[in-house]
């Protein structure tokens, strides 16, 4: 199993949440973060006075699959996100080790 941790723009995550759905995924967990890569921010004015935004807004959205569903949940998470332009986020892929669930205490693909 891996863990699929996707950093998109905010407006993006409609888009991302359907085309995840079309290739099977059947959760995620879902956050609003804030944070900065490359393009470290932007200035803006207010009341006369600049200053600097360092952290901007993104959504995180996590996932556990199977190996097998990864690659094309990775191919639909970046054509649902891409817009060409800075600022469109990434994606981190890791191993996990065991899953249970809870209620049931199904373990491993089954508690995904």
């Amino acid at each position: 199993m891996k863990k699929i941790e996707a950093i998109i723009k905010p407006f993006k995550l409609e888009e991302v949440k359907d085309a995840l759905h079309d290739v099977g995924a059947e959760g995620m967990t879902v956050s609003e973060v804030k944070g900065f890569g490359r393009q470290k921010g932007h200035t803006e004015i207010y009341r006369g006075s600049e200053y600097t935004v360092d952290f901007l807004p993104k959504i995180k959205i996590e996932l556990v699959l199977a190996d097998s569903k990864v690659q094309e949940a990775v191919a639909a998470i970046i054509k649902a996100a891409k817009t060409g332009k800075i600022g469109d986020g990434k994606i981190f892929i890791s191993g996990v080790e065991e899953a249970v669930r809870i209620r049931t205490e199904e373990k491993g693909e089954n508690a995904v």
